[in-house]
């Protein structure tokens, strides 16, 4: 179905968007947002791209309720556990003379990484001084960050990454465990601020220590790329970490502002 949405069609629909609700996805790669608006197309059981884009323009509703189909949000608890391991390791313990450390989570998803983070600082003793930022365009997926619950069969999945990370510990240590949620500790949610924000074209005036933005830029062109790198630049303190995902590519204009710090684990350092 993929090859019947022609470029000339999916251009017509970023730029009716973009006019109606002031979302721009014109910088998103092409094949991935296809596949996105497929998805939105088989769910809705839709025929044509005509049929969505009229949809999308007469109904706001229905816009807000699919920005979670069209953009793909994947995440999970200690995903890519040696990332959390050579943060915990290498990059955490610079602030332990430091009287606060302030961390974003640019698209953040549904929370998990956000409580990832928490629980490692805690096993740094850094819990305390931490200030962190958790940022995502979709409401929807904002709404579950914030309450922290998630099923038990979620986290079933998680007991992999989780385990490798934590051989001898529990997710009871974490979570308050019901029939069918978990729900993480507020130890872990009360240093943590949400907010909704569009890294396209939405500013960000504070400074951080640390920059998270895991798997998100896999779904950005080239230039898309590079300004959202010059704005992490911009954001990250003297000497800043930016943690990347494991299926984002450097481009050559951000290795330009960014030292590699470990490539394996896709951690660079603001030059």
């Amino acid at each position: 179905m993929i090859e019947r949405i022609s470029d000339e069609e999916l251009n017509s629909l970023v730029q009716a968007m973009k006019n109606r609700y002031d979302l721009d996805f014109s910088n998103y790669e092409k094949k991935s947002f296809k596949r996105s608006i497929v998805r939105l197309m088989m769910k809705h059981k839709m025929e044509s791209m005509l049929e969505l884009w009229s949809r999308i323009i007469r109904d706001k509703q229905f816009f807000l309720d699919s920005i979670d189909d069209l953009l793909v949000n994947l995440t999970e608890l200690f995903r890519n556990p040696d990332a959390w391991i050579m943060i915990r390791d290498k990059i955490l313990p610079e602030f332990r003379s430091k009287s606060s450390l302030k961390i974003w989570h640019a698209g953040c998803s549904t929370g998990e990484e956000v409580y990832t983070m928490g629980i490692v600082l805690e096993e740094k003793r850094l819990l305390h001084k931490v200030e962190q930022l958790a940022t995502d365009l979709s409401s929807t997926a904002l709404a579950t960050a914030i309450k922290g619950e998630y099923s038990l069969l979620i986290l079933k999945q998680y007991m992999k990454p989780f385990l490798s990370f934590y051989p001898n510990k529990k997710m009871e240590n974490f979570f308050d465990f019901s029939d069918k949620f978990a729900v993480i500790k507020d130890t872990y949610r009360k240093h943590v601020r949400f907010l909704n924000h569009n890294l396209v074209h939405d500013e960000m005036h504070e400074r951080f220590d640390i920059i998270f933005c895991r798997n998100v830029m896999i779904y950005f062109d080239e230039n898309l790329k590079v300004q959202v790198l010059k704005m992490f630049h911009e954001c990250l303190k003297p000497g800043g970490t930016l943690v990347i995902g494991y299926y984002d590519i450097m481009p050559d204009a951000g290795k330009e502002i960014f030292d590699a710090f470990d490539v394996k684990t896709r951690i660079y350092k603001k030059k």
